[in-house]
């Protein structure tokens, strides 16, 4: 996936989950910020941050948060960004070679995925998680509480019980990390279901992506560990 113009800014603070600070060129501006989590460790003050340039002045915020460097590491935060890179990656024959049809946003009973697949005569359900948290290497998912994410698991398994094929793909917006693992300090139900939906008919896999100012690609396989 690919955005239009970028321009290069430096963070100085958040408002709040939708709203941030920062400094573009010689003036400080507001900015819409893509990714409602809660980012303490990408938004430090002084971090230099991308934003995306709508060109539409008359918008209230003409500017959106998309990418902040973390030391060395380029991060994608923008929490829209997993879904397009995948969608990409699913057209292009990246999980399935011999994909005939991929639609977002497909309803399966009281369930919503995001993505719907048919190949080879079966169909498959997936439901994508962009991870941004980052600690020595090792990607961490959810960085807050995750009601709505257990939820999804708990449907996912549903799904694999009734004879679909059910992926959950974590897509980790950056290069360059050892592996992944739940979170079970931040949130020990995602983490239990998780490893429940692991041990049964879920596939789960993760994989990291080539991020630029503007754009994201996804790459290779992380490995994951859930012990």
């Amino acid at each position: 996936m690919k955005y239009g113009k970028i321009k290069e800014a430096r963070f100085i603070r958040r408002l709040n989950r939708f709203v941030a600070e920062v400094r573009l060129g010689e003036e400080n501006i507001l900015c819409h910020v893509k990714n409602t989590g809660r980012c303490r460790e990408l938004l430090t003050e002084g971090a230099v941050v991308y934003l995306e340039d709508s060109g539409n002045t008359a918008r209230k915020y003409r500017y959106s948060l998309v990418a902040v460097k973390k030391r060395d590491r380029l991060v994608n935060m923008d929490s829209q960004a997993p879904n397009k890179a995948v969608g990409e990656w699913l057209l292009g024959g990246g999980l399935f070679p011999d994909v005939t049809l991929v639609k977002a946003e497909q309803t399966y009973g009281h369930s919503r995925f995001d993505f719907a697949c048919e190949h080879g005569g079966k169909r498959a359900f997936i439901e994508v998680k962009g991870v941004t948290l980052e600690r020595d290497g090792v990607v961490l998912f959810p960085d807050a509480p995750t009601e709505r994410g257990t939820k999804h698991i708990r449907e996912l398994i549903r799904c694999a019980e009734e004879g679909y094929e059910a992926y959950l793909v974590f897509v980790v917006q950056m290069r360059g990390v050892s592996y992944f693992r739940p979170n079970d300090e931040t949130d020990p139900d995602f983490a239990a279901a998780l490893r429940e939906a692991a041990a049964g008919s879920v596939k789960v896999i993760a994989f990291d992506c080539e991020v630029t100012p503007d754009s994201m690609v996804i790459r290779d396989s992380v490995q994951i560990q859930l012990n």
